[in-house]
């Protein structure tokens, strides 16, 4: 085992690290595995980490790497993260089915809310007699 060193150290860090898919969806294949594992090795080299071990499954990716006792792991890992994650996206269109966000039924029973609210208030100011009722979703 060859320990690493700097001016006044000697060490050996190595850190593991699984990185698992959002809600475990079986999206991880070969070709994007190795395209995450392009990015990685070309985000570690600015921040001096070496790659040791590189393993998929459909679901998560392991990965064994080193690192100097210096070296900003948060940064990296948020930097790796980000990029991975946002090429990903852009290159493989299959991916994105998958972790798409949802906004469409949330919207609709919000703009129907806020219709009925506008109903109830032009009714209200046509008829000062009547009290305004605030509609709910549980009718």
């Amino acid at each position: 085992m060859k320990l690493d060193t700097n001016n006044r150290s000697v060490f050996l860090l190595y850190y593991h690290l699984v990185l698992v898919t959002k809600y475990r969806r079986q999206v991880i294949d070969d070709k994007l595995s190795e395209f995450a594992q392009d990015t990685f090795k070309r985000i570690s080299e600015s921040y001096h980490i070496t790659l040791v071990e590189w393993d998929h499954d459909k679901d998560y990716i392991h990965i064994m790497f080193k690192a100097p006792p210096k070296t900003e792991l948060t940064k990296f890992i948020n930097a790796y993260k980000s990029a991975s994650s946002r090429l990903i996206k852009r290159d493989f269109s299959r991916v994105k089915q998958f972790f798409c966000k949802y906004f469409g039924c949330v919207r609709k029973v919000y703009n129907l809310m806020l219709n009925d609210r506008m109903k109830a208030y032009e009714e209200t100011k046509n008829n000062s007699s009547k009290k305004m009722r605030f509609p709910t979703l549980a009718k």
